[in-house]
């Protein structure tokens, strides 16, 4: 059996005895592999990363883009809302058919009116007159196609 010293006072220690000891410490070298990262899983670990950047790239320009979207769509209705109210607030009959360009913050577009008689008919075959039915059509370009939104309303006018 191996005895170990205390260096500091150059004599034996003895067991259950007063007299400070220092521990006796091997230093063990690690595994090769254990001293740090290696250069595949690093790699590895910027791919997943950079992998998740580009999704949430993507997920906040899907935001931006229905973002945009609505408040077009919301301007659209708000043009298509004002013309109906000056219809129905003016007297007389609404006009069989109109043209509009209206400059909005999306571009040029451009309102189409068409007014007829609505031709109503009652359960008992009374036809009701005085009634037309007026459609508006707004159309504009969206990233190069084409887009439309359309509304139907009935005017009374009696006589």
């Amino acid at each position: 059996m191996e005895k170990w010293s205390n260096e500091i006072f150059n004599t034996p220690s003895v067991p259950h005895s007063n007299t400070p000891t220092m521990a006796a410490t091997r230093i063990r070298t690690p595994a090769r592999s254990a001293y740090g990262f290696a250069l595949y899983e690093v790699l590895l670990g910027v791919a997943i990363f950079a992998i998740g950047v580009v999704a949430l790239g993507r997920a906040v320009e899907n935001c931006l883009s229905a973002s945009t979207i609505g408040a077009e769509e919301s301007t659209m209705r708000q043009i298509l809302s004002d013309r109906m109210a000056e219809i129905q607030a003016a007297p007389g009959l609404p006009d069989r058919g109109k043209e509009f360009k209206i400059k909005s913050g999306y571009g040029v577009v451009k309102l189409v009116q068409k007014s007829g008689p609505a031709e109503l008919v009652e359960p008992n075959n009374t036809r009701l007159n005085g009634i037309n039915l007026v459609t508006l059509t707004a159309q504009w370009e969206r990233g190069g196609s084409s887009q439309s939104k359309q509304i139907k309303f009935y005017v009374y006018r009696p006589g």
